[in-house]
C-alpha cells in the first residue's frame, strides 16, 4: 500500500496546472485602431520534471476593447464556431527546474500551435523565474495569420497586421 501511494504522489505532482494564465493577441498596424485581445483564461501545464508545456485556450475567451471587434475576431477570422481553440504543445529545452532562481532566465521552447484548424512549429523565447512554490512564464513570439488561413478581407487589410504578436504568462503554484 505505502509504495501505491508514493506512486500516486509522484504521478500527481509530476504536472503544475494553472486555469489562469493570460495570452495578449496584437495585430495593430501604425496609426489605426488598435487591434489588441486578451484572455485571462487559459489553462497551462508544466511538467517540471520533463519541462514539456501545453496551452489550451477557448478563442470565445478574447476580450477586445471594442465588441465589434470581438464579433469580427470570432465571426469572420478565427471562426469560433468551427474552431474553437488554440492549443500549443511544446519542450523548453535545457529545462532544469533545480536552476531556476528568482532572477528571469531565458530560454527556448520548441513546440506545435495548432490554430483555426491548422498546425505550425513555433520555437518562442521565454523568461522563468521560480520563487518559492510560485513559477512564472512569461512568453513572447509572433505568427502570420496567413499561416493559419486566417482571412483578412483586402478592405482592411491595411488596419489589420498578418503578424500576429502573442503573449502569454502563467503563475503556476
Amino acid at each position: 500500500m505505502p509504495m501505491i501511494l508514493a506512486s500516486f504522489i509522484v504521478f500527481s505532482q509530476e504536472k503544475i496546472v494553472t486555469k489562469s494564465a493570460t495570452i495578449t493577441l496584437e495585430a495593430s498596424v501604425p496609426s489605426f485602431q488598435p487591434v489588441a485581445g486578451t484572455n485571462s483564461n487559459v489553462t497551462f501545464v508544466l511538467n517540471p520534471v520533463t519541462g514539456e508545456v501545453a496551452s489550451l485556450a477557448l478563442m470565445k475567451g478574447f476580450e477586445f476593447e471594442m465588441a465589434l471587434m470581438e464579433e469580427h475576431f470570432n465571426e469572420n477570422y478565427m471562426e469560433t464556431d468551427k474552431y474553437p481553440k488554440a492549443i500549443f504543445r511544446g519542450q523548453i529545452e535545457d529545462f532544469d527546474i533545480k536552476n531556476l532562481t528568482e532572477d528571469y532566465k531565458d530560454y527556448t521552447i520548441k513546440g506545435k500551435l495548432e490554430v483555426h484548424g491548422k498546425s505550425k512549429d513555433i520555437n518562442a523565447d521565454a523568461k522563468i523565474t521560480r520563487s518559492g512554490s510560485r513559477i512564472t512564464f512569461i512568453s513572447d513570439f509572433e505568427v502570420n495569420a496567413s499561416d493559419f488561413s486566417i482571412p483578412i478581407p483586402s478592405l482592411i487589410k491595411y488596419k489589420l497586421d498578418n503578424k500576429v504578436k502573442i503573449q502569454i504568462i502563467a503563475v503556476l503554484k
